[in-house]
C-alpha cells in the first residue's frame, strides 16, 4: 500500500507530522530499537500522545493509549511505524489499539523487522480497524535511516565525523589536530555521539590523540536527551597495541576492541575484542560493520584519522559526512581529510549532497551525504 491508495487530509499531515516529532526525541535513548511516535486523535482534537522512550520499556502507543484513557474509544491512532504483533520485552501493541477501541490506525511505513513486517497491520484489520499506511513515509524513513540500515542492508548507517582548515586539511605533519575547531562545535559533537551505537577509531589515533570518546552533554540539555544510551567505543586496532593503554578504557562507556585473527589479547587484560579478517594489512571494512550490526548498533560515527576515513570512503561504506569547517588554513605539508583514494580523473570524483549548513560559533558545520546513498 502506498500514498497513492488513500486521501490523507490536512488534519492527517498535521497529526503525522506530530507524531514525528515526538518520535524523534528517542533519538539519544531507544538504541537498538527505532524511533516511534504516535498521537490518538477525535474530531481533529489530540486527546493523547506518546513516544518510545527506552528499549525494553513501553512503547509509543502505550504512553499514548494511558494518556488518552476512556477518550481513546473511537479514536484514529497515528503512528510513525507499525504496531508490533509479537511479545518481547512489551506486549504487543496492536493488541492495545484493539483492546482501547480505537477505530483507525494511520501509520507512515511498515516495519521492516521480520517479526512484525505486516503483522501487525493484519491483526488490525481482523479486528475491523481501518488501517491506511504511507502518511509521511519518506520523512518517517529518513528518521529512523539507521534502524533501517541495520534490517535492511545488514549494517549500520555509518557517519565521518572531521574538523577540517579552510584548505581541507584534518592535522598537522605531525598528526597533532588540537584543536582545528572551536569549543562551539567540539560541544556540538557530543549530541551526534549521543546519539550513535558506536564511535569508532582507528588505533593510530588512540596512539596519537588518546581520545576519551565519550558524551559530555551540557547540563541545561533535555531530559530525553541526558538519559542517552552511552555508545561503544570501537578501537581497529589489528595487533591489539592500545588495548593496555589510553584514555578509551577510561569512563562508563564499553569498549570494542576489533582486532586481526592472528592477534593475542595480552595476559591480565580483560576487555571485549572480536576478531575480523585482514586482507592485504587492511581490515575487511563490510566484515567490521557486519559485525557491529549483529551487536545490535544501528549507527557508527567515525572519528578518525585521514587513513581510515579514506579507507570507509573508497568502500563505498560512508552515509554521511559531518564537517566542521573552521576558519583557519594549515598549509600544505599538513594531512588532508582523506587518504588512499584511487582518484585520477574528473569521472572518478566522488560527488556529494549537501543536506545541511550550519554555522557553529566560528565554524561551518556541513552534513553531506555521497549522491549514491540518496539514490
Amino acid at each position: 500500500m502506498t500514498t497513492d491508495a488513500f486521501a490523507f487530509s490536512a488534519s492527517d499531515h498535521a497529526m503525522m507530522a506530530r507524531a514525528l516529532r515526538l518520535a524523534e526525541r528517542g533519538a539519544f535513548t531507544t538504541k537498538p530499537n527505532p524511533m516511534v511516535g504516535c498521537v490518538l486523535a477525535r474530531d481533529g482534537v489530540v486527546v493523547g500522545e506518546g513516544w518510545h522512550r527506552s528499549a525494553g520499556g513501553p512503547h509509543a502507543e502505550v504512553f499514548a493509549l494511558e494518556a488518552a484513557g476512556e477518550k481513546a474509544r473511537g479514536a484514529t491512532a497515528y503512528v510513525t511505524l507499525e504496531p508490533c504483533s509479537h511479545i518481547g520485552r512489551t506486549g504487543p501493541c496492536a493488541d492495545a489499539l484493539i483492546a482501547a477501541g480505537v477505530v483507525r490506525v494511520v501509520a507512515a511505513m511498515r516495519d521492516p523487522n521480520p517479526l512484525i513486517h505486516g503483522a501487525g497491520f493484519d491483526r488490525l484489520l481482523a479486528a475491523g480497524i481501518t488501517v491506511e499506511i504511507g502518511l509521511m513515509e519518506a520523512l518517517a524513513r529518513q528518521l529512523n535511516r539507521a534502524f533501517l540500515s541495520r534490517i535492511e542492508r545488514g549494517r549500520p548507517w555509518l557517519r565521518i565525523k572531521l574538523a577540517v582548515s579552510l584548505d581541507g586539511r584534518s592535522a598537522l605533519k605531525s598528526g597533532d589536530s588540537k584543536w582545528i575547531s572551536g569549543e562551539p562545535s567540539r560541544q556540538d559533537v557530543q549530541r551526534w555521539r549521543a546519539r550513535s551505537g558506536a564511535i569508532l577509531t582507528g588505533a593510530g589515533t588512540v596512539l596519537i590523540d588518546d581520545p576519551l570518546l565519550t558524551v559530555r552533554l551540557p547540563a541545561d540539555a533535555p531530559e530525553y536527551e541526558r538519559d542517552f544510551v552511552p555508545p561503544v567505543r570501537v578501537v581497529l586496532d589489528p595487533g591489539l597495541a592500545t588495548v593496555a593503554r589510553g584514555r578509551v578504557r577510561e569512563g562508563n562507556a564499553p569498549t570494542l576492541y576489533i582486532h586481526a585473527p592472528d592477534a593475542r589479547m595480552p595476559r591480565g587484560i580483560d576487555a571485549a575484542h572480536a576478531p575480523v579478517p585482514v586482507q592485504a594489512g587492511r581490515f575487511d571494512l563490510h566484515a567490521v560493520l557486519s559485525l557491529l550490526a549483529a551487536r545490535d548498533i544501528n549507527e557508527v560515527q567515525v572519528e578518525t584519522g585521514a587513513t581510515l576515513a579514506g579507507a570507509f570512503l573508497a568502500a563505498g561504506l560512508v552515509d554521511e559526512l559531518l564537517l566542521y569547517v573552521a576558519p583557519v588554513v594549515l598549509g600544505e605539508h599538513a594531512r588532508p581529510m582523506f587518504e588512499g583514494l584511487p582518484i585520477d580523473t574528473m569521472a572518478e570524483r566522488l560527488s556529494m549532497s549537501i543536506v545541511e549548513t550550519r554555522r557553529i560559533g566560528e565554524d561551518v558545520r556541513l552534513l553531506l551525504q555521497p549522491r549514491s546513498t540518496l539514490a
